[in-house]
């Protein structure tokens, strides 16, 4: 399978209200470029769409601004495989005229945008965990087509009504940004596997599963299939969080270090750096102490990575569709950069004729874990 030609590239695009239909022909014309970039849940994903129109053209009135959501799904087909690169939402338009042609820009983001339409402060929560809330909260969006799945974390924190009950802060989009940052957890809209379907994941960044196909540089002409990879190794990026509990009863102060420990996210490079940095925790001294440790845990996973690399590839010569937020191998690159990567982010850049993407990848430190990585 992999020696078999990339062959051409489908672009399927579906647009409408609600529910997103296949694209006029009118429409699929007038196309001539199309950026989608999608991270690993430190920022909503987005898309861009770059359209040469004539003055009259009815592309200018396609996409009403009186709607409040108008969808757009974006979809590749390479190798007979479709993958949906994007499930999300017209937000605003600009065009520039030129002549006696025009080009318009409809930028949008992922679906997760209407998340963050209304407010709901004050929602109260009693007796509910960060993860009943974020599935209480994340459930009413299944009416389009955004699945919730929500994993909870290994120590879960419960509040007793008598004590406290907790109570929703701003819209929905920051209410669950704000509960995966507190456990170590992420939050992103994972399109597919068909159009108009997503699900949107808050869990723990998981670093495990069958990796795509490797990265190749430094071999030869023939094997090599990306066309710049360049990586950065710096080991302040690292930090070892002290978080500060206090035991209610006598009052006396505790210092607890939280090294980076998840059973699902495994290293993935065998000699990682000591962290250089200790980072006081204070404001954990008012939590609970599963609280307390809970934020010292997302503290520790956010900053545990070392080993950095960024690049460009053709989606030709790669032959496949890289996606973000799964493992990658990379191989020529040396000794201590071999192996498997994390991919934080992947930016698609479709044009008539050409499929680049750009890219960026992380783990914890050098010298692979795996003798070889699939190709």
């Amino acid at each position: 399978m992999n020696d078999l030609p990339p062959g051409p590239v489908r672009l399927q695009l579906f647009l409408g209200p609600a529910v997103p239909v296949p694209a006029p022909r009118f429409v699929v014309d007038a196309l001539t470029g199309l950026k989608v970039e999608s991270g690993a849940g430190d920022a909503q994903s987005g898309f861009e769409l770059t359209f040469s129109i004539a003055k009259d053209s009815p592309v200018q009135a396609f996409f009403p601004i009186t709607v409040p959501v108008f969808r757009c799904v974006v979809a590749v087909t390479v190798r007979g495989i479709t993958e949906v690169l994007v499930d999300g939402v017209v937000t605003h338009q600009d065009m520039t005229a030129a002549g006696p042609t025009s080009v318009l820009h409809v930028k949008g983001k992922d679906i997760s945008c209407v998340m963050d339409l209304v407010p709901f402060d004050g929602l109260p929560y009693p007796a509910m965990s960060p993860a009943v809330r974020a599935l209480t909260v994340l459930a009413k969006y299944a009416a389009l087509g955004c699945a919730p799945v929500v994993i909870p974390s290994l120590l879960e924190d419960v509040p007793i009504p008598v004590d406290r009950i907790p109570v929703h802060q701003g819209t929905d989009y920051a209410y669950v940004m704000a509960l995966a940052k507190e456990v170590g957890h992420v939050f992103y809209i994972e399109p597919g596997p068909v159009p108009g379907v997503s699900k949107a994941y808050w869990g723990p960044e998981i670093r495990l599963g069958a990796p795509q196909p490797a990265l190749s540089v430094g071999l030869d002409a023939a094997h090599d299939n990306v066309a710049t990879l360049n990586f950065t190794f710096d080991k302040e990026k690292r930090e070892l969080p002290i978080v500060a509990i206090q035991e209610r009863t006598s009052k006396a102060p505790l210092q607890l270090p939280v090294p980076d420990v998840a059973p699902i996210r495994p290293p993935l490079g065998l000699v990682p750096p000591l962290p250089p940095k200790l980072h006081r925790m204070t404001d954990t001294a008012n939590l609970t102490p599963l609280a307390a440790v809970m934020r010292g845990v997302a503290h520790a996973a956010q900053h545990s990575d070392a080993v950095f690399a960024a690049g460009t590839l053709d989606v030709a010569k790669y032959g496949h569709v890289l996606r973000s937020r799964r493992l990658v191998g990379v191989r020529g690159a040396g000794t201590a950069f071999d192996g498997l990567y994390y991919v934080t982010r992947v930016t698609h850049d479709i044009r008539r004729g050409s499929y680049t993407q750009s890219f960026s990848l992380a783990r914890n430190g050098v010298v692979s874990t795996v003798p070889a990585v699939p190709v």
